[in-house]
C-alpha cells in the first residue's frame, strides 16, 4: 500500500513545479509519472522503515499525516541534490515525526495491529445536586 499517490503530490503542490521536479527531457508539458512514481516509492520505504518496529506492515488504512509526511519526502528526494531551503526543513520535519513514531513518543492512532485506537469520551463534570432551584426559590 502506497502512503501517497500523484494526485496528493499534485493537491500539495504546484503542477508546475512537479513537472519541473520530473522533467528528464526537457520541454515537459506533464508529470513524467516514471518519475514521480519512483520518488513516491522511495517515500514508502523509507516510511516503512520506520514504522516496521511499531507497526504491523502494511498498514490497513493509511493515517492522513502519513499522506503528507510521503509527500514531503518524495519533493525532497525529486529535488535531489538542488533542494530549497524550505523543502528540506519539511523533509527534516518530517524524518522528525517519523522518529517519534518509532520510538513511541507520538502515537498514528492505530495499535500494533492496524486497528484504530478508540478514544474515549470528552470531559466529564460530577458534583452534588442543585439546592437552589427555581421551585425552591418561588417564594422569594
Amino acid at each position: 500500500m502506497s502512503y501517497a499517490v500523484k494526485q496528493d503530490m499534485i493537491d500539495r503542490f504546484a503542477l508546475a513545479e512537479l513537472i519541473q521536479l520530473t522533467d528528464r527531457t526537457g520541454g515537459a508539458v506533464a508529470v513524467n509519472d516514471t518519475v514521480i512514481n519512483q520518488a513516491l516509492a522511495d517515500a514508502d520505504a523509507e516510511v516503512d522503515g520506520y514504522l516496521m518496529g511499531r507497526y504491523s506492515l502494511p498498514l490497513a488504512s493509511v493515517p492522513k499525516i502519513l499522506v503528507g509526511v510521503a509527500c514531503d519526502v518524495a519533493r525532497y528526494r525529486l529535488y535531489d541534490d538542488r533542494a530549497t531551503e524550505q523543502v528540506t526543513k519539511r523533509y527534516d520535519d518530517a524524518i522528525k515525526f517519523l522518529k517519534l513514531v518509532a520510538d513511541g513518543k507520538v502515537s498514528l492512532g492505530i495499535n500494533a495491529t492496524n486497528v484504530i485506537t478508540p478514544t474515549t469520551g470528552g470531559a466529564a463534570s460530577f458534583g452534588n445536586d442543585r439546592v437552589f432551584t427555581s421551585s425552591t426559590l418561588s417564594d422569594y
